[in-house]
């Protein structure tokens, strides 16, 4: 006998084992699909984790339903890294393989509802209304799908009436699957075989002369087409050129003058692209170059710290240039899809057809093709640039992986699982391949840079921006003192009003940054105080202004502005706090004539909505710019001289380990923004407290102080980079439910780890956000010290987890691990 074992997509600890024949099992290798079916009526597409001649002993295994790849679509290296990425951060391999692969690698199947033939028609008296409309449409058609009950019975949930009817024997079930993906087939058109000899041809020209001029230019059209190109011709290329309709190309065809066929073309094709020179570095850059290559020598991870538009980009490209001319190929990560659209340009100029692009707002088809040009090393897939899913592409050959804003926390995934870190992932997955990996940055994570203070790391720095421009003057303005002078119009000091109507007035753009999206985010009656509340999450409401609609930022909840207090009726509401939406339509009444545009979450949905904003930005068709954090990433706008920060203070009040580090960071990158060619920049911070440590440090742009005081306060404290830490969030309904589940597992968890440890647990405590989705949670945080095994930490805390889920009363608890939760 020959057995499989397979890993399914859901959160199961095992694979699970499946019989197979010897003729299956000659063909079948690790990295294919099969389906399999799994539980009472469930079929899942199932990954083959290995093949072996061992029987299970817990349970006799069933037989796989069929195979679906004729090939692995999941490299050897690939499923090593999954496995590794599985352990690390405690979750399940059908987890990790369910985030990595495209949704239509994953069989849907779809439950029909068959007449069952041994249903006794006598009993057809006894059936209800519901019960009976369900068995007559059954007698007109042989088999109906879930929504076509919902349909005939007019209710949603319909399990009810299916449920009674199985009961009674009137019907039986069936899985159906059906694959996603469909390639794209494109239509082209040749000149049949009978024409092609030259009597032929103009045997046919003639005859085509006298009575249809229009399919004589068609076919002529086709010649010059074929000549110039040497290609095939697309139908659609033909009717363009040559101006025919589309009906007289179908005579053509069905007169057999023209042959259609059908080629097999992907979604996202760039088409051929002319490609320039590579840019000449500065000797700065050269010197970087120089140093990168030294270090790769001896280190496997290498850290370029270069200040914001010192040209780092440049240095990427000439690496790359250098790997993939030794055939190998490289994974270019970055923080925020927005990014991609200027770098995707960016890359094709310098390489042309060699670019892939792989991220989540990709169709499902467009990223099946990707999936399989990566896989199969094709010449379309040298380089990849994508968000943090690529790191988990069927690379076979990876030469390089160059990680972008490196410190940015946009590379951990937080739900849901697998809750990886990219960048930590990319480090593991260059190893696996015997590559190197560059991380770059203007503001390098703390960890990152005392790993190279720790010559983990090679450490490379470029201190000068390219073309020798001066970093921006950044200037801290007192806003209580300006309050206190009423020299504030709405959320404006009066220098910031300045700067952008001189700024305005040389023709350069601006960009004012406000970290929230929304009109603002408390709505306030001035009688009693009271603010609408989220029914589900323990959050206040945010207003939306342009759609007049109070919202929950957690869970979605909408619900019409209130015209009235909803506690004591009265109508004088009020506004506090405010986001990105009031800064626009504060600037409106201030510069009536300045073009504005706005770039967040709610402005940016759609595959092309970041596009959009950032071309028009680039085009000048827009003066100012308000946005949330996704501005602050990396953008090359080369006309802005002006950066408001509206309100540093949200970003420094977090309660977060992080927040004195993020806040340096994101003023640095928003900073970082203006003045990129021969002017320099200005940019002006908006605070109540201009003598904070931190704004001092940023405005000065003193990295090496900033990151000193942290790392004291985090060796004091015992935060990374001096422990590891594991966070453990309690999720239920139920209150009383949370709290002691979380107790017991805090208990067991000091019992394991007593005072010898020196592992510091913290909790359980409610996070400040208690409840979301109508489910209250309770977090445990445990410290593990550097010097600890944090293999065998994890294999403890696993232990525990083994002995809580076996208590009855906390099953229904469920319990996430966050690893590395920052």
């Amino acid at each position: 006998m020959h057995f499989i074992d397979v890993v399914l997509p859901i959160p199961i600890e095992k694979a699970f084992t499946y019989a197979i024949s010897k003729r299956e099992a000659s063909f079948i290798r690790a990295g294919m699909r099969v389906a399999v079916p799994f539980g009472k009526s469930k079929i899942y597409t199932g990954l083959v984790y290995a093949v072996h001649n061992n029987p299970p002993e817990a349970y006799k295994p069933k037989e796989i339903d069929q195979i679906l790849d004729e090939a692995p679509i999941v490299t050897e290296k690939q499923l090593k890294h999954w496995e590794w990425i599985a352990s690390y951060y405690m979750c399940t391999l059908g987890e990790v393989f369910k985030a990595a692969v495209p949704s239509a690698f994953l069989l849907e199947s779809e439950t029909l509802i068959l007449k069952n033939d041994n249903f006794d028609e006598v009993l057809e008296d006894n059936l209800k209304d519901d019960e009976w409309l369900v068995y007559e449409a059954l007698q007109h058609q042989s088999m109906l799908k879930v929504h076509e009950v919902s349909g005939i019975v007019d209710r949603k949930n319909i399990l009810p009436v299916l449920k009674r009817l199985l009961d009674k024997n009137v019907i039986k079930l069936k899985e159906e699957i059906y694959e996603q993906y469909k390639p794209k087939m494109v239509r082209y058109v040749k000149l049949a075989e009978q024409h092609a000899s030259d009597e032929n041809l103009n045997q046919l020209l003639d005859t085509l002369n006298k009575r249809a001029h229009k399919q004589k230019d068609v076919i002529m059209t086709l010649f010059s087409l074929e000549a110039s190109t040497k290609k095939p011709i697309k139908i659609k290329e033909l009717e363009e050129k040559s101006g025919a309709s589309a009906s007289i190309i179908k005579t053509l065809i069905d007169k057999e003058v023209l042959v259609e066929y059908h080629l097999q073309q992907d979604r996202v094709d760039f088409g051929e692209m002319e490609t320039t020179q590579l840019k000449e570095l500065n000797q700065y850059q050269a010197a970087a170059l120089g140093e990168i290559k030294a270090h790769f020598k001896t280190n496997d991870v290498v850290l370029l710290h270069g200040v914001t538009s010192s040209g780092k980009t440049e240095v990427y490209v000439k690496l790359i240039e250098q790997v993939i001319a030794s055939g190998k190929q490289v994974l270019y990560l970055l923080p925020e899809i927005a990014l991609t659209t200027q770098l995707i340009k960016r890359l094709q100029d310098y390489f042309g057809e060699k670019v892939s692009v792989y991220h989540s707002k990709y169709s499902v088809n467009e990223r099946v093709e990707a999936w399989n040009n990566i896989l199969h090393n094709k010449p379309k897939a040298q380089i990849v640039l994508g968000a943090r899913s690529a790191v988990l592409l069927p690379f076979s050959n990876l030469g390089l992986i160059i990680v972008d804003e490196e410190h940015e926390i946009s590379f951990k995934q937080f739900d849901p699982a697998p809750r990886y870190h990219a960048r930590d992932s990319a480090i593991v997955l260059a190893g696996m391949h015997k590559g190197k990996t560059l991380l770059g940055t203007a503001t390098p994570s703390i960890e990152s840079y005392y790993n190279a203070k720790r010559e983990k790391y090679g450490f490379v720095e470029i201190n000068r921006r390219f073309g020798d421009v001066l970093l921006p003057d950044i200037e801290l303005t007192d806003i209580k003192d300006k309050l206190k002078k009423k020299r504030m119009n709405g959320h404006f000091s009066d220098r910031l009003m300045d700067e952008i109507h001189e700024a305005l007035g040389n023709g350069e753009q601006v960009i004012l940054f406000q970290n929230r999206r929304g009109f603002a985010p408390i709505l306030e009656c001035k009688t009693c105080g009271h603010s609408p509340q989220c029914p589900n999450c323990d959050v206040s409401l945010t207003y939306h202004q342009y759609r007049n609609q109070l919202r929950c930022h957690y869970c979605g909840y909408a619900m019409a502005m209130q015209q009235a207090c909803q506690a004591c009726g009265s109508s004088e509401l009020d506004t506090k706090g405010f986001g990105t939406e009031q800064v626009e339509a504060e600037l409106k009444e201030i510069f009536p004539k300045a073009k504005l545009g706005r770039m967040d979450s709610d402005t940016t949905k759609g595959k092309y909505g970041y596009e959009k904003i950032i071309n028009a930005f680039e085009q000048q068709e827009i003066d100012i710019l308000v946005g949330t954090q996704m501005l602050t990433k990396g953008l090359d706008f080369r006309n802005v001289s002006l950066v408001g920060i509206m309100n540093a203070d949200t970003l420094l009040n977090f309660p977060d380990f992080r927040a004195h580090e993020r806040s340096f960071q994101l003023i640095q990158q928003v900073a970082g923004r203006a003045g990129r060619t021969q002017k320099r920049g200005k940019v002006i911070i908006q605070t109540y407290n201009p003598f904070h440590q931190i704004l001092q440090q940023a405005s000065l742009n003193r990295y090496a102080d900033m990151f000193s005081d942290q790392l004291n306060e985090r060796k004091q404290f015992k935060y990374p980079p001096f422990t590891r830490i594991i966070k453990m969030v309690f999720k239920h309904k139920d209150y009383n439910k949370v709290n002691e589940a979380s107790t017991w597992f805090a208990k067991a968890l000091h019992t394991v780890f007593d005072a010898h440890t020196q592992t510091d647990i913290l909790g359980p405590e409610f996070p400040p956000v208690s409840r979301i989705r109508n489910e209250y949670l309770k977090n445990i945080v445990v410290k593990v010290p550097y010097h600890q095994s944090v293999v065998q930490t994890k294999a403890a805390i696993k232990k525990i987890d083994k002995s809580f889920q076996a208590i009855a009363a906390y099953r229904s608890v469920r319990v996430i691990y966050n690893v590395d939760a920052y």
